[in-house]
């Protein structure tokens, strides 16, 4: 089954990581094992991008990923705003570098969406893995105007926060509303027909967007809090909304959004793959059908199988989610719209015409 995954870190690991992803998963746990290198998330990979060829992702939203921290001795975030534009800029030049070499192509435009998804059904084996332009998190950007600058040169979504807050808004692990500045930039991404991705918003900030913001929304990596009760995830009601307004959410496999009471680096997973399959449950429950549900799934997202499901070792494996959809009663239509339909169809929708 092909796929379209609606967030991964890729840019993060090519340059943030130090980590050669034209190399097979084993290698890259090599080296890490070599140079001792046992932060978490080291030695652990999943993907690389042989393994996602391998796994038949035909597409994926690819990240702009740099947050501001305000503490210097942290391994992940950069201290001031001009850091992240600059990270940022490396991370799109880290895309282009791999266009150039023949791994990725990038794709701006509904016709482009099409084409790309047409061809690689016709040539899996020699057809890049496409790309659409996401940030994760609004720290990049200057100023609200700074937006401009970047959907020139690809970028069609948008997150507004990450963990903690930024000069945009409150995130994951704060109960804190919008910034001025996040109206503006609302409104210029509006203009532009940014698609807004609803993942890691505080509750306020969440209806503060819902109320303020017109255009198209989705969740990118986003489970059921009703499943795993943490703030991190939605509310019945929040995925509702994004249900109403015709989004699409992403099932993510981040273990510490599948398992309750999961520490990060001091819990062993014990949920498994059925338990991200209770998500697209749920989902489909709220929603009546399987049309708001896809996958996002972030893996290797700042850590590896050591924070996955039990059952996931690298990211072919995700793969037997579409048995276990089918030991469910699943159509095989609605498993087509999850694993890649779903996502088709909106991207297909909020992209630009040309």
């Amino acid at each position: 089954m092909l796929i379209f995954d609606a967030h991964l870190d890729l840019a993060l690991n090519g340059v943030d990581w130090n980590r050669d992803l034209r190399q097979c998963v084993d290698d890259i746990r090599a080296q890490e094992i070599t140079f001792e290198m046992t932060d978490l998330g080291r030695q652990t990979n999943v993907l690389s991008f042989p393994e996602l060829r391998f796994s038949k992702v035909a597409v994926c939203l690819a990240t702009l990923l740099a947050r501001q921290e305000q503490q210097i001795n942290h391994s992940f975030g950069w201290t001031s705003p001009h850091a992240c534009y600059g990270m940022a800029h490396a991370h799109l030049a880290y895309y282009r570098a791999m266009e150039l070499d023949g791994y990725l192509k990038p794709i701006k435009t509904r016709a482009e969406l099409k084409y790309h998804f047409d061809t690689y059904q016709a040539e899996p084996n020699t057809t890049p893995l496409g790309f659409i332009l996401t940030m994760e998190g609004a720290d990049p950007l200057l100023t609200p105007k700074t937006v401009f600058e970047f959907h020139e040169a690809g970028l069609r979504a948008l997150g507004l926060t990450h963990y903690g807050t930024n000069r945009y808004g409150g995130g994951t692990r704060s109960e804190v509303g919008l910034s001025l500045d996040a109206i503006e930039l609302l409104d210029h991404c509006e203009e532009l027909g940014i698609t807004i991705d609803m993942t890691h918003l505080s509750d306020v900030s969440f209806w503060q967007v819902a109320k303020h913001f017109q255009g198209r929304v989705h969740a990118s990596h986003q489970n059921a809090r009703a499943i795993c009760n943490w703030q991190r995830q939605f509310s019945d009601e929040q995925i509702q909304f994004v249900i109403e307004r015709d989004g699409v959410l992403g099932v993510a496999l981040d273990v510490i959004m599948l398992q309750d009471g999961l520490v990060r680096g001091k819990t062993k997973p014990i949920a498994t793959l059925e338990r991200a399959v209770d998500q697209i449950d749920y989902i489909c429950q709220l929603s009546g059908s399987i049309r708001h549900v896809g996958l996002g799934s972030d893996l290797d997202g700042g850590y590896g199988y050591e924070q996955t499901p039990a059952d996931l070792n690298r990211y072919r494996d995700l793969q037997s989610m579409v048995s276990i959809m089918q030991s469910r009663g699943y159509p095989s239509q609605d498993i087509e719209d999850f694993c890649h339909g779903n996502w088709l169809r909106f991207f297909g929708e909020a992209l630009p015409a040309t």
